[in-house]
């Protein structure tokens, strides 16, 4: 019973809850245990609060008995541990960044709680959330749930980790590069990177104009449903804007559209392993079958990956500015060879790389009129050792400690939506399929997610 208790969807314990036949309480306890049944050997959450979960429980039951449920009322959920909680640990993956006892809730802490989730803990992201790999000095490596010793991506590894190990069915995640949709795809859950500030971030990331909140679940409608409740405007927030959509979780039942679909096996630049491309072709010829309109698509673009290394050296360097040199020795060593290239870098640097910025998502615009979306893979390769910064090569070719994520970070330049939905395996690891929209998107790309998520069949679970 606690097995089928944790393989149930948000969306599946909700309706139990409804009809009476699970109680939060019986779920909750279930739920730690599947976390201690896996944990350490995941290492998928960095702090695990038992009180407050059952606490939560108790409040969500009586909330059910008495008619004032919440829209995730007694479904549990884990932060990232980048997000500032109340009361509770937030390490951020540093020696140097931790607050051991903060005093006050982030936006999104806010949300989840107000809605009646269970909050189970915090879960693994690198030092700053600087990589797209999750181990870190602090709290170690963090694995794949498909195979002990692959990463589960980064740089929130933990979140997708949770989500695949069955540690819950919500898991909230930020991408600044792909770090939502990194350990998503590699780890075989759904994870979407929203509209730039339709999650509302409080402290603001170092990096802010491409950090996005986003959910990481197994399914694409408690993405919705988890998405629903996260979005909204927030002061604290000054780029947080208010949804479009009244419940991206009822746009679901609505018979989605023909659609005109472009379709790049590799944004025009990309270097992609061959099993990955083959499995991402496939899911082509599913959206094909289901009667949308997919068209290759030679878009002509440039790799924009110095503009965003610009982005994340400089914006890691200033914020270690006044201190470097009494913290650097504690501080992950690839981070600090971030810092120091940023450190190098001048003030017309910067601006040059804002403004190549807006050059390079106008030209993504003009590419890709007369579409409605454009896919793609997640991720040029599946996941690779875990602890490392990068996967060293990709194809053949060297890479650097972002660089390899040619297919994410131009959607955080872009600020449109992007969503990855799993697609296959290679040699046991999963494969992403992304699928990218315009701002304000997000309901598109969810509907097509979950048309392809319903066509493909469920996605298996790994065995721990």
């Amino acid at each position: 019973m606690p097995d089928a208790i944790t393989s149930l969807t948000a969306t599946e314990l909700l309706d139990a809850y409804a009809r009476r036949t699970l109680d939060p309480v019986e779920v909750v306890e279930a739920t730690l245990a599947r976390i201690e049944e896996v944990e350490p050997a995941v290492n998928a959450f960095v702090t695990v609060t038992e009180a407050r979960a059952h606490g939560d429980a108790r409040a969500a039951s009586a909330a059910w008995k008495a008619g004032t449920a919440g829209p995730i009322c007694g479904v549990p959920y884990s932060l990232k541990d980048l997000v500032v909680t109340r009361g509770i640990p937030t390490g951020r993956g540093s020696l140097v960044w931790a607050m051991e006892d903060p005093p006050y809730d982030a936006p999104v802490a806010e949300r989840l709680a107000a809605a009646g989730g269970v909050l189970l803990g915090k879960t693994t992201t690198p030092e700053l959330g600087w990589k797209g790999d999750s181990g870190n000095r602090r709290n170690g490596p963090c694995h794949n749930p498909w195979q002990r010793g692959r990463t589960a991506g980064g740089s929130s590894g933990g979140t997708a980790a949770a989500a695949m190990a069955r540690c819950g069915p919500l898991h909230q995640g930020s991408d600044g590069a792909g770090s939502v949709r990194i350990p998503a795809g590699f780890c075989g859950a759904v994870g979407l990177k929203p509209t730039y500030g339709l999650i509302a971030q409080y402290p603001a990331s170092a990096v802010e104009t491409v950090s996005h909140i986003g959910p990481i679940t197994r399914t694409v409608a408690d993405c919705a449903l988890m998405l629903d409740v996260m979005a909204g405007i927030d002061e604290r927030d000054r780029t947080s804007v208010a949804p479009p959509c009244p419940s991206y979780l009822n746009a679901l039942k609505r018979p989605l559209e023909r659609l005109r679909i472009a379709y790049s096996p590799d944004l025009g630049y990309a270097h992609i392993e061959e099993g990955v491309a083959r499995h991402v072709a496939v899911a082509a010829d599913v959206l094909r079958d289901l009667g949308h309109d997919v068209e290759e698509a030679f878009l002509g673009l440039d790799d924009p990956w110095w503009i965003e290394q610009t982005i994340w050296e400089t914006g890691m360097a200033a914020l270690h500015a006044d201190r470097f040199d009494e913290v650097r020795d504690a501080l992950d060593p690839g981070l600090v060879a971030v810092i120091e290239a940023g450190r190098q870098r001048s003030g017309v640097d910067v601006a040059r790389a804002y403004q190549a910025r807006v050059g390079w998502v106008d030209r993504l615009r003009q590419q890709l009129e007369g579409y409605d979306l454009l896919i793609c893979p997640t991720l040029p390769c599946t996941a690779f050792p875990a602890g490392d910064d990068h996967p060293g090569t990709v194809a053949g070719r060297p890479v650097t400690y972002l660089g390899w994520t040619t297919l994410t970070y131009p959607f955080n330049l872009s600020g449109g939506a992007a969503l990855t939905v799993p697609c296959g395996q290679v040699d046991g690891l999963p494969v992403g399929l992304q699928i990218v929209g315009r701002r304000f998107a997000d309901e598109l790309v969810l509907r097509l997610g979950a048309a392809y998520e319903a066509s493909a069949g469920p996605f298996p679970v790994p065995v721990l």
